[in-house]
């Protein structure tokens, strides 16, 4: 499992953080671009909005899972936090809690990439197009599904490391980063 999980890190720092990153930089010189043209000519493409609005949703998709793993996604844990505080069964209950809280959020992610499959298949099927018609609205939901497939991976071997820890042995450990990517954060 050790060296899944090494893998899967370096899938997610080689290629998926940079794919998104490269991804939300091309749209953004877009989206420049396109402000120059609409407002020194006069001009600019009808799709170019549709466009960097679905490419953009296609980098914060692809970095779900790695905001997941780095835990630094919109998270709630007053909770977990006020429990730790109180004693050793508060925190052992908090652990339970948090673990479930992974559990269905993993459980989830699958059903909606399991449902969603048909869905984004009627997509293609059907040819749905973006508001300006001239965009295929498929590439885009595809990718939204592979970026809830990978999110329900890293879920995966989070609920795999909580209930390792629950045992009482320490996996999938995190490397220390480095000063110069905390500098970075």
């Amino acid at each position: 499992m050790e060296k899944a999980y090494a893998i899967w890190r370096a899938f997610q720092e080689r290629i998926l953080g940079p794919a998104a990153a490269v991804l939300l930089f091309g749209c953004t010189l877009l989206a420049l671009l396109e402000v120059v043209r609409r407002y020194t000519l006069g001009q600019s493409f009808y799709w170019q909005q549709d466009f960097v609005t679905y490419v953009i949703l296609s980098s914060v998709f692809f970095y779900f899972c790695i905001a997941q793993r780095n835990e630094s996604h919109l998270n709630v844990t007053v909770f977990l936090e006020l429990a730790e505080a109180v004693g050793p069964r508060a925190r052992k209950a908090a652990e339970i809690v948090r673990l479930a809280g992974l559990t269905f959020s993993f459980l989830f992610l699958l059903a909606v990439v399991w449902w969603g499959i048909p869905e984004v298949m009627d997509s293609q099927k059907y040819d749905t197009r973006t508001e300006s018609l001239l965009l295929p609205l498929a590439p885009f939901l595809w990718v939204l599904l592979f970026g809830f497939t990978f999110m329900a991976i890293q879920l995966f071997f989070q609920v795999y490391r909580d209930i390792q820890k629950m045992r009482g042995r320490t996996v999938l450990e995190e490397p220390a980063e480095d000063e110069s990517k905390m500098l970075l954060h």
